[in-house]
């Protein structure tokens, strides 16, 4: 399944709320069919996304990158419930700013549960403001990649990244440089 927005959103002030439940012995790629370009508004900078997923089938979730633009605040979180024999692989990409651009800020949290236990708890913020904000050398892009089981999905996982095993199983992978591959 491929989703499609405007080509500029969300904006400051909007609020995005995405539901995704997989069922037993379902299978579903969700894709993009272009990049989220998050924009400040005209009363707020700060824009929110809110993701609910429950798997007890197979999700692969690979969306085109989230560029945050300008000033604009991006704030993101996901509450991933994995049941039964439930398999996951779940990739964020995200550039602060476009060309030249450094001013946007990024916040992502994860909190991914495995039969009603915790199997990973993850936030990262980038840009401006963030915890290693720097202005000569600080990271503005990311990608991150949570996978379970870990022998779940057969897409190589860039050699640059940090992998790492989860106690729970799984592996979670994470990348960051001032500019998105590609």
């Amino acid at each position: 399944m491929h989703l499609v927005s405007a080509a500029a959103t969300p904006l400051g002030g909007d609020t995005m709320r995405i539901r995704v439940i997989v069922e037993r012995g379902a299978q579903l790629r969700l894709r993009s069919a272009a990049a989220t370009v998050a924009l400040p508004g005209v009363d707020t900078l700060t824009s929110h996304a809110h993701w609910e997923i429950d798997v007890t089938g197979t999700l692969d979730v690979d969306l085109e990158p989230t560029v945050v633009a300008a000033s604009a605040r991006h704030l993101s979180h996901a509450t991933l419930r994995l049941h039964d024999d439930g398999r996951v692989r779940l990739r964020e990409r995200v550039q602060i700013g476009r060309c030249n651009e450094r001013e946007g800020f990024w916040s992502s949290s994860l909190q991914a549960d495995r039969h009603g236990r915790p199997l990973l708890r993850h936030r990262v913020e980038l840009g401006a403001g963030s915890l290693a904000d720097d202005v000569i050398a600080a990271p503005r892009a990311t990608i991150s990649e949570l996978r379970y089981p870990a022998t779940a999905f057969t897409d190589a996982i860039d050699a640059r990244s940090t992998v790492l095993a989860l106690a729970g199983g799984g592996t979670l992978s994470t990348w960051q440089a001032d500019r998105l591959p590609g």
